[in-house]
């Protein structure tokens, strides 16, 4: 879609909510008032039980209302019905919330402006691990169908263990005995992408089942909850990707330097169980067990032709085309592609176990032990495979003219056949195997397999009780403990015939018959195809040998972090006045703390072949006091103000024990430090955590319990801000041994640059949001099956790593974000439309052999709309229709380079995905 009518479509839809929702504000302000005369008994209504998608909004509306702090809320229709797909897509909606985009589903969440790893995330108020490789909870783990709501606490209140700087998120399951009654309800969907499946071994139809049992029993002092959930969600992927854009000729043109497309196609399938057991057998006493797993299996299938052009022995030929600066057509000759037939797998098990314990004491006092554990592991497979013409240096070469569209991709205009079976053979097209594990070998492809662990036991003892001490009314103290440690380990291995050329190794194979699946169309770039062939049935017949990388480069990716975690906090309930204004809210401070260590992989210069275990770490205190007042202003206004000192830890990686020793020959005559023969980098055990001091503003106007327009402010003061790459300087003089005689005479310089995170400066986030969730009735009774949702944000950062730096940009944040619900609901029929619009942002996405890079994202809106019916009398009393589309206009995922929005890294097309759902409840 053009970016200028996606920004238009924003634009009217924000333009439309904006301009509806002060039209009914201001028109409630005449609804409200009884007429002269009137009594508020003359205006008593009988009470109408509200279901569906009005409920969702009351209920979210209620807890907002009621909380002592700023937060903002998502309630489930009914059992086993949160209003999205997932439960990611639901906190996007949120003010001050927004999703990035993996593979087309929202995964991952920032809040206000601060990335995933400044959020902490919450189920039933325990923290929780990630499969991650650090702290940002991948949200796609939890199935929406089987949580009945989430919290997110934008102000921190000393009573929350585990918050976090941006945002506490709190995913919450449903409570038996608060429920009350017996239900039984079943969920099924079926689910197809718009876009055909673009592998001839992929799917393109999947389908979500879930089911919920909620009971209580033995006089209502026993209550039970179990929810299943099962999906196979296929999607279909058209990516671009580009290697960069280097200059050319004497006016330094940019031209792409090369491209990596692929027909990519994803199957994810997730089975996730929920269990509670509750028992209260009087008021004093209460205990409640809660069970979590998740096992998610994902498969990508990702078939394409990496085309190596500017950087490589391909020619650009004279008679280009430039427009502004920028190469949009031309022709490359010599070009040797290489052909890619990747597989992706990954294995991912979550687990949590939560059991509470309370029991009030004749003297008021209620005391509560908590005891709580959360496991994650991931297994993953980065499997390339692949095959060209022939061995670098042999084999046809492609003329290859291309057309390349500034912000968007290039098309290609190819000679050579690449579905032909009889000229394409395995083999290293490019010669990347030339140096590799010790000597020339065939790179015949490439096999990564990354595990990541993750553990967190914690406990917590509390003592509350209510109070009558002027204007406290209640206090609470706690200690909580917590340990967790996370560990990555990488294994990474070269896909050979048999081992070295040197050794007698064939530098091709030809493809078998029995793994050869057809052919893929590469349309998307103007190449009619390529061969598509099994990769692991090449692995599983011996076709390939497996060579580990010897790089101790590698090794050096591995890495365990510890964190022993003490808390203690007091906290104390506020129910007073200012003047005649009503204040309630709290007041609290956490003292807290930790004792870091990390273990990791050193290269011993002495021994670079063989690198050595090595461990640091810290500990510190932190004081976090904090503030929440809500002051009563009449009339259902409440105006809250939040102060407080919050803490985000370091990621894990960044805190990695982990240091490589590097030698770089094309620097050996070089006198410049910064450019010199001898250098090293690593993590940081010592890493002291992001702190920041915050304030929070917010104005609410409810209006009962269906409708409410707020307006937001915040502003936050960072610091102890982690510069990734920090660096300092080093006299190497004691390695120069490991130079010849010659080299040692040729040497510049041994003093060389040491790089890695450490604890730099900081800066201020601040922002503003508006929000409002209307029905249509508070303007005129016949709008009365309408309703809005509607926020936008607006934030603003200036981060300096060091004093002396220019402000960075900071990761995550969008300075624009504006969120849009349009729904009619009406005799048991609803229907919704909403589109989520965020502006660029620096995101987060895989690298080279799967590590993380951040890359600019662009700006994106992603529209969504739904329809359904539920029979709430007759014969089919109980049953729910539904259709549902996500990302009805194919919205594209776009990063770039260097601010320049021409120079297009990743254009991704996902199609959309529609569902046909059913759903009975007993």
């Amino acid at each position: 879609m053009d970016i200028r009518f996606k920004l238009r479509r924003a634009a009217l839809m924000s333009g439309a909510a904006t301009g509806l929702a002060l039209l009914l504000a201001a028109g409630t302000a005449q609804a409200q008032t009884p007429a002269a005369g009137q009594t508020t008994e003359d205006n008593a209504v009988e009470e109408i039980t509200v279901t569906g998608i009005r409920a969702s909004i009351e209920n979210s509306i209620a807890l907002k209302k009621a909380s002592s702090s700023i937060v903002e809320t998502v309630s489930a229709e009914d059992i086993g019905k949160l209003p999205d797909t997932s439960i990611a897509e639901s906190l996007a909606r949120l003010p001050g919330l927004t999703a990035q985009r993996l593979d087309g589903r929202a995964q991952s969440i920032s809040v206000r402006g601060l990335g995933p790893d400044f959020n902490t995330v919450l189920l039933n108020g325990r923290e929780q691990v990630s499969t991650s490789d650090n702290r940002g909870v991948e949200f796609d783990q939890y199935p929406s169908e089987i949580l009945s709501g989430v919290v997110v606490y934008k102000t921190p209140d000393a009573g929350v263990v585990g918050q976090g700087l941006a945002a506490t998120v709190d995913l919450r399951t449903i409570r038996p005995l608060d429920y009350g009654k017996t239900v039984i309800s079943a969920n099924a969907r079926y689910e197809m992408n718009g876009e055909k499946k673009l592998n001839p071994d992929a799917k393109d139809k999947g389908g979500r089942f879930s089911a919920t049992f909620v009971d209580q029993f033995a006089d209502d002092t026993v209550g039970v909850a179990l929810s299943v959930s099962h999906i196979s969600s296929p999607t279909q992927s058209r990516r671009f990707n580009a290697w960069g854009y280097p200059t050319t000729g004497t006016a330094n043109d940019l031209v792409i330097g090369g491209a990596k497309p692929y027909n990519q196609s994803n199957n994810l399938k997730r089975t996730g169980v929920i269990g509670v057991f509750e028992y209260k057998p009087n008021d004093k006493f209460h205990t409640s067990l809660d069970a979590y797993y998740s096992d998610f299996k994902e498969k990508q299938i990702l078939r394409g032709i990496e085309l190596p052009l500017y950087w490589s022995s391909a020619s650009l030929q004279p008679g280009y085309t430039v427009t502004d600066g920028f190469v949009t057509a031309g022709t490359y000759t010599g070009v040797k592609g290489v052909m890619r037939n990747d597989l992706n797998t990954r294995n991912a098990k979550l687990a949590s176990l939560g059991w509470n314990t309370a029991y009030t004491f004749d003297n008021g006092w209620t005391a509560v032990a908590d005891l709580s554990w959360s496991h994650a592991e991931r297994k993953d497979v980065i499997f390339e495979s692949y095959s060209g013409t022939g061995p670098s240096g042999s084999g046809a070469t492609d003329t290859l003219s291309f057309r390349t569209t500034p912000g968007a991709g290039t098309m290609f205009s190819s000679t050579l056949d690449y579905t032909n079976a009889a000229q394409i053979v395995l083999t290293d097209p490019q010669g990347w195997g030339a140096g590799a594990a010790g000597g020339a070998l065939t790179q015949a492809g490439f096999y990564n397999t990354p595990e990541i662990e993750d553990e967190l036991k914690a406990v917590k003892l509390a003592a509350k009780r209510d109070l009558s001490w002027g204007p406290i009314n209640s206090v609470e103290f706690a200690y909580n403990g917590s340990l967790r440690e996370k560990s990555k380990e990488v294994h990474e291995s070269f896909l050979t015939f048999g081992g070295r050329i040197a050794d007698g190794a064939p530098t091709s194979r030809a493809i078998p018959a029995a793994a050869i699946l057809g052919t893929v169309s590469l349309d998307m770039i103007g190449i009619k195809g390529m061969l598509a062939y099994d990769p692991m049935y090449l692995l599983k017949n011996g076709v390939y040998t497996l060579i580990a990388d010897q790089n101790p480069a590698v090794q050096t990716r591995n890495w365990s972090v510890r964190e022993e975690v003490h808390l203690a906090y007091a906290k104390f309930g506020i129910d007073s006045t200012v003047g005649s204004i009503p204040v309630t809210g709290n007041a609290g401070v956490q003292v807290v703390y930790t004792d870091q260590f990390s273990t990791g992989v050193a290269v011993d210069p002495n021994n670079v072949a063989n690198p050595m275990s090595t461990d640091d770490g810290d500990k510190f205190t932190y004081v976090l006091p904090s503030l929440n007042l809500t002051f009563d202003l009449s009339n259902e206004t409440l105006l809250r103000v939040g102060l407080a000192r919050t803490l985000a830890r370091a990621r894990m990686d960044e805190l990695r024990a982990s240091q490589s020793f590097n030698q770089n020959p094309a620097y050996l005559t070089s006198t410049n430090p910064s450019q010199s023969y001898f250098s090293a980098n690593g993590g940081n055990p010592r890493l002291r955590p992001y702190i920041a001091d915050g304030v929070d503003l917010s104005l609410e106007k409810y209006f009962g319990r269906s409708a409410y327009v707020s307006v937001a402010a915040y502003y936050k003061k960072l610091s102890n801000y982690v510069n990734s790459n920090s660096s300092s300087y080093k006299d190497f003089a004691a390695f120069t041994y490991l130079l010849t005689p010659a080299q040692q005479a040729a040497l510049g310089t041994t003093v060389g640059l040491v790089t890695g995170p450490d604890n730099g400066k900081g800066g201020f986030i601040r922002g503003v949001e508006f929000s409002t969730s209307l029905q249509g009735d508070l303007l005129w009774e016949p709008l009365r099956h309408f309703g809005l949702q509607f926020s936008a944000s607006l934030t603003d950062s200036e981060v300096k790593l060091e004093d002396n730096m220019d402000p960075i940009d900071m990761p995550g944040l969008s300075k624009k974000v504006v969120n849009t619900t349009f729904y009619y609901e009406n005799n048991g029929f609803n229907a919704r439309i909403s589109n989520r619009y965020r502006g660029k942002f620096l995101g987060e996405v895989a690298g080279l052999s799967a590590a993380r890079i951040y890359r600019t994202v662009d700006a994106e809106s992603v529209l969504d709309a739904q329809i359904g019916y539920e029979f709430r009398e007759g014969r089919f009393e109980g049953l729910s229709l539904m259709l549902q589309a996500n990302n009805i206009t194919d919205e594209p995922f776009r990063t770039y380079e260097n601010g320049d929005k021409r120079r297009t890294i990743d254009y991704q097309k996902y199609g959309t995905t529609y569902m046909f759902g059913v759903a009975y409840k007993f």
